[in-house]
């Protein structure tokens, strides 16, 4: 099978040779190591991929909780599609890249009382709340600017979806949102029906993240349309939105099996219409928020190898100059990824298509035995220091999720296409990341020898 890099992927045998028509020896030369790449082409083929799938009468919002960059956002808006938002810093990035406040949707389940205030003040699309206390706070600055705030309640379906526990959101005992089996979704929406500060436009819900089976999608969304039935029933009041959520999965190694976009909208769409046909209730606006199927494939990472070290009856590892603090998930959710060679091989009798291999495992640099990047990986068998590898599809939750463990910068991130590459996110230095600590007064203090007694 395919590995699942960007579709302008170019091999020299198993390496990776080029990338939207850059060759990755020239990205590494140029911007260093860790280096994000991300690939223009990639990224707006899956942004149409959605809007072709599911329609022009459904709404494409991008959830930029799985990258949140300025370039990024500017790029998703010239597609048409909208973005949600879950903290004053991604508010304020989208509105730096110059998003129509309109299409934002703002998430997020303890949003403070200045987050909400800007949001207001900047007019975003729609706001989603996710409690009773956030429905007090939102329905008071729509009084107090004498204008009612759109909102969309968040509800639990009590759908478990199929992926880790970390990234399911939609079974009861969650923190997000209303639950549907006590009763309490549909006491929620009454009351917020009756508050003159808010305009309730609809029901929102999401049930998890990297799910690879269209059913669980579908009961969620069938049980919206069955409240929303609900609520016409109690508050003779019809709903005008369905925001489904997102959380397709995606294909981070050659083995894995995941839902085509064409299908998973077919089978959303299929599962609204048959439910909202049966209450009688006429169609609601569906909306979707994908992230990680949108921007995820569209990235890769290259490291350098500092290191290899051969345990003879145990393993061979691989150390790069980056891992954890660039990309969590492995050490976080056991994710697995797909590792190969890239750029030109080292010098040897042997071309790139038929040099011999060895497994490998690909370590990280940090100071945690977890920080591995992959197990049982199949590389050069001469491998060595100052080689490339290429890590496929981390576009999404690599950059959003990455620290500064051991003090260690974050990689710079470019975007590729048509042989051209652009710096979206710079590279931190040492200096940045040692730019907010305060010294305590008075200067250095006077050192004492280790064995000095206190």
């Amino acid at each position: 099978m395919t590995p699942p890099f960007p579709r302008t992927a170019v091999f020299d045998g198993p390496r990776l040779a080029a990338v939207g028509g850059v060759a990755v020896d020239e990205l590494a030369a140029a911007w260093g190591t860790p280096l994000y790449v991300l690939d223009r082409r990639e990224l707006v083929a899956r942004m149409r991929a959605y809007r072709r799938a599911f329609g022009d009468d459904v709404t494409v919002v991008y959830a930029a909780k799985a990258l949140c960059v300025v370039g990024l956002l500017q790029l998703v808006a010239a597609d048409g599609l909208g973005v949600d938002v879950t903290s004053a810093g991604e508010l304020r990035t989208a509105e730096r890249a110059g998003f129509p406040m309109a299409r934002v949707v703002f998430h997020g389940n303890n949003k403070s009382h200045g987050e909400l205030a800007d949001a207001v003040r900047l007019g975003v699309g729609r706001i989603v709340v996710d409690s009773l206390a956030e429905l007090e706070r939102v329905a008071a600055l729509g009084e107090r600017r004498g204008d009612p705030v759109a909102v969309l309640l968040r509800v639990t379906p009590g759908i478990a979806a199929s992926t880790h526990e970390f990234i399911a959101t939609g079974h009861d005992d969650v923190k997000f949102g209303f639950p549907l089996s006590t009763g309490m979704a549909l006491d929620a929406v009454a009351a917020a029906l009756g508050r003159p500060g808010v305009d309730v436009r609809g029901l929102h819900c999401h049930i998890g993240s990297q799910i690879t089976a269209t059913g669980g999608f579908e009961a969620a969304a069938a049980a919206l349309c069955r409240l929303r039935a609900d609520v016409h029933a109690c508050c003779a009041t019809i709903l005008d939105e369905l925001n489904l959520g997102g959380g397709l999965g995606i294909a981070y190694t050659r083995d894995d099996e995941v839902v085509s976009i064409d299908d998973y909208a077919r089978g959303l769409l299929g599962a609204v219409r048959a439910q909202t046909a049966a209450d009688g209730l006429p169609a609601a606006r569906v909306t979707v928020e994908p992230g990680r199927s949108l921007v995820g494939p569209a990235g890769l990472t290259l490291y350098t190898v500092g290191t290899v070290k051969h345990e003879p009856g145990l393993r061979t590892w691989a150390s790069v100059d980056g891992g954890m603090s660039d990309n969590l998930r492995p050490a976080l959710y056991g994710a697995r990824y797909e590792v190969v060679a890239a750029g030109a091989a080292r010098a040897s009798g042997a071309t790139a298509a038929t040099a011999a291999t060895r497994r490998y495992a690909v370590a990280g640099k940090h100071c945690e035995t977890g920080d591995v990047v992959a197990t049982d990986v199949e590389l050069p068998d001469e491998l060595g220091e100052g080689d490339l590898l290429a890590v496929a599809a981390t576009g999404a939750y690599g950059y959003a999720m990455a620290s500064n463990y051991n003090r260690v910068p974050r990689p710079a991130m470019v975007i590729v296409g048509d042989g051209h590459a652009d710096l979206l996110v710079r590279r931190e230095t040492v200096d940045d990341v040692l730019s907010h600590d305060v010294a305590l007064p008075g200067g250095p203090a006077a050192s004492r020898p280790y064995t000095a007694r206190p």
